[in-house]
């Protein structure tokens, strides 16, 4: 899986994440995993044609030790399909910004 990890957070860090992610994500049904949803204007050609496909995402793992921040493009209304794939440029570019605010929001240095 290609993803950007920041790791060896410290316990305050970790509480401060989550807090964080459960105002600016969505959770999922797993405790540790948060869907972070792709704005429309940034889907590639096929996604913005898969309308029954919508909404996408990208997912955020968090653990104590680190915050996982997944590049593969998702869809929460099917598991497969044409639309499903890794983070083109501006994609990849949006997670790495959603990351970094994060960061400085939280006033984090990794």
């Amino acid at each position: 899986m290609k993803q950007y990890v920041l790791d060896q957070l410290r316990e305050s860090d970790y509480e401060r994440i989550k807090e964080y992610l459960n105002k600016h994500a969505d959770r999922s049904i797993m405790d540790e995993i948060y869907w972070v949803n792709l704005p429309e204007s940034l889907y590639n050609p096929i996604q913005a044609e898969h309308t029954r496909c919508r909404p996408f995402y990208f997912a955020v793992q968090l653990t104590m030790n680190e915050v996982a921040f997944e590049f593969l493009i998702r869809s929460r209304e099917i598991m497969r399909c044409s639309c499903i794939a890794y983070a083109n440029p501006a994609q990849r570019d949006y997670i790495l910004q959603f990351a970094d605010k994060m960061l400085d929001e939280l006033q984090i240095k990794i």
